[in-house]
C-alpha cells in the first residue's frame, strides 16, 4: 500500500486566521473565545462563542465569488487556497485527475437557510434568492474548492455532524493509500456562529452559559458545563509519498491509520462505556502498525461536557491501560467546538505539534474531574521533541467516531 503523508495545510480558527497564526498561538495557549458580537444572543442565554476574527472573503476567496457562497464555504476555500500553497500543488506537477478533494461540514450553509427562511416569511417565496439552495448545502464546500483547483478526481462530502472533518481527512487518506488518487484535499468547515445555532445547541442544553471567555470551555475540569460553539475551517493537502518525493516537497508529517466506529447508542449522547470511541482509536492504532504504548500524544474530542470528556476519558483507559503515559489534551479550551472543522483544524495543530515537538496544553482545566483520569499537557510537559506518533478523536451526533493516527516525519 501507498504510503500517505501531509504537505501543505490551511487554517481559519478563532484564535488564528492563517495556519501561522493558528499553529502559534494554539501552542501558546491563547484562547480565541470571546463575547459574542455577531448578534445579541443575550435572549439565548449565551453570551459567548468562538468567532473568527480579521476574516476578509475578499483576499482570497475574491469579492465575486464570495457572494455566491454561504460564509462556510468561503472558510473553506481560503483554507484549501493556503495549503495548496504551501504544498506547491499546481497544474505542472499534478494532474487534474489526480486531485480530488474530500472536504465536509456538519451543517452548512446555516447563515444562509438563517437569512432566506426570514426573507421568505416576509416578504415571500418570491423574494427568496436563486443562490439559496447552492449556498447552504452542505456538499458546497468541497464543489467550490474542486472548482478553485481544479481538481477531476473523487469530489465529495462527509455529514457526520462533529466527526465530519476528521472522518474526510480519513476517507481522503484512504483514497491515495489504495492507489485511486495521488492527491487530496481533505478538512472540514463550519459557520453556525448565529441565531439559530446558538439557540438549537442552547436548546439542548449543550452550551456552556458561563460569561467569561477564558472560563467558557473547559475540557476535562470538574465544573465543566457545555461546548462553546466555534467556527472556522481547516485542511490538509494529503498525497502519495511517491510523489510528493518525485516533485521535491516539503513533507510535514504521515498519515499511517484511521479508525472509524458507530456508537449505535443515542442521537446526541455517547456511550457512557466509550467502547465505539476505544475500538476507533485501536483501528487507527492497528492500522499504523504500532503498539498503544508508543502512542505519545491523543488530541482529544474533549467538548467540555459532561458526558463526551468522561466517556473519551473511559475509552483512552481502555486502549492504553490504566497506568499509560501517553499525554492528552483538547483544543476546544482554546477555539471552542467547531462541529464539522473541529476534527480538521485538530488535526491541523496534531501534524504541526509532532513536527514542532511542542504539544498544546489542555487550557481551561483548573481542576481536573476525577471521572476523566488522563493525563493532561500543561506547561511543564508540553515540550516533546521526541514525541513521533499521536492521535485525533472526534466523535459525533448520532454516534460516529473517528480517529486518525499521525507519525512525525524525519
Amino acid at each position: 500500500m501507498t504510503r500517505v503523508v501531509v504537505t501543505g495545510m490551511g487554517a481559519v480558527a478563532p484564535n488564528g486566521n492563517g495556519l501561522h497564526d493558528f499553529v502559534a498561538n494554539t501552542l501558546a495557549g491563547k484562547v480565541g473565545i470571546k463575547k459574542i458580537s455577531k448578534f445579541d444572543a443575550t435572549p439565548t442565554g449565551i453570551t459567548v462563542a468562538g468567532e473568527v476574527d480579521n476574516f476578509d472573503p475578499k483576499e482570497v476567496v475574491g469579492k465575486k465569488s464570495a457572494r455566491r457562497m454561504d460564509l462556510y464555504s468561503q472558510y473553506a476555500v481560503q483554507t484549501a487556497v493556503e495549503a495548496l500553497k504551501m504544498a506547491g500543488i499546481n497544474a505542472d506537477n499534478t494532474r487534474a485527475e489526480d486531485l480530488g478533494v474530500i472536504y465536509g461540514s456538519g451543517i452548512g450553509g446555516l447563515t444562509t437557510i438563517q437569512e432566506q427562511i426570514i426573507k421568505m416569511h416576509e416578504k415571500g417565496p418570491k423574494r427568496v434568492s436563486p443562490m439559496f439552495v447552492p449556498m447552504a448545502i452542505a456538499n458546497m464546500a468541497a464543489g467550490n474548492i474542486a472548482i478553485r483547483a481544479n481538481a477531476q478526481n473523487i469530489c465529495t462530502s462527509i455529514v457526520t455532524a462533529c466527526a465530519s472533518g476528521t472522518n474526510s481527512i480519513g476517507e481522503a487518506f484512504r483514497q491515495v493509500k489504495e492507489g485511486r488518487a495521488q492527491v487530496m484535499i481533505a478538512g472540514g468547515a463550519e459557520a453556525s456562529v448565529n441565531e439559530i445555532g446558538i439557540a438549537g445547541f442552547a436548546a439542548l442544553n449543550a452550551l456552556s452559559t458561563a460569561t467569561d471567555p477564558l472560563k467558557a470551555s473547559k475540557p476535562f475540569d470538574r465544573d465543566r458545563n457545555g461546548f462553546v460553539l466555534g467556527e472556522g475551517a481547516g485542511a490538509l493537502i494529503l498525497e502519495s509519498l511517491e510523489h510528493a518525493e518525485k516533485r521535491g516537497a516539503k513533507i510535514l508529517g504521515e498519515v499511517v491509520g484511521y479508525g472509524a466506529t458507530g456508537d449505535a447508542y443515542h442521537i446526541t449522547a455517547p456511550d457512557p462505556d466509550g467502547k465505539g470511541a476505544a475500538r476507533a482509536m485501536q483501528e487507527a492504532i492497528d492500522e499504523a502498525n504500532i503498539k498503544p504504548a508508543e502512542v505519545d500524544y491523543i488530541n482529544a474530542h474533549g467538548t467540555a461536557t459532561h458526558a463526551n470528556d468522561s466517556g473519551e476519558a473511559l475509552a483512552i483507559n481502555h486502549v492504553f491501560g490504566k497506568d499509560n503515559s501517553v499525554l492528552v489534551s483538547s483544543t476546544k479550551g482554546m477555539t471552542g467546538h467547531l462541529l464539522g472543522a473541529a476534527g480538521a483544524i485538530e488535526a491541523v495543530i496534531t501534524v504541526a505539534a509532532l513536527e514542532k515537538g511542542k504539544l498544546p496544553m489542555n487550557i481551561g482545566c483548573d481542576h481536573q474531574d476525577e471521572e476523566c483520569p488522563v493525563n493532561l499537557v500543561n506547561k511543564e510537559n508540553q515540550d516533546a521533541p521526541e514525541a513521533k506518533y499521536a492521535l485525533s478523536n472526534s466523535f459525533g451526533f448520532g454516534g460516529h467516531n473517528a480517529v486518525l493516527a499521525f507519525r512525525k516525519w524525519g
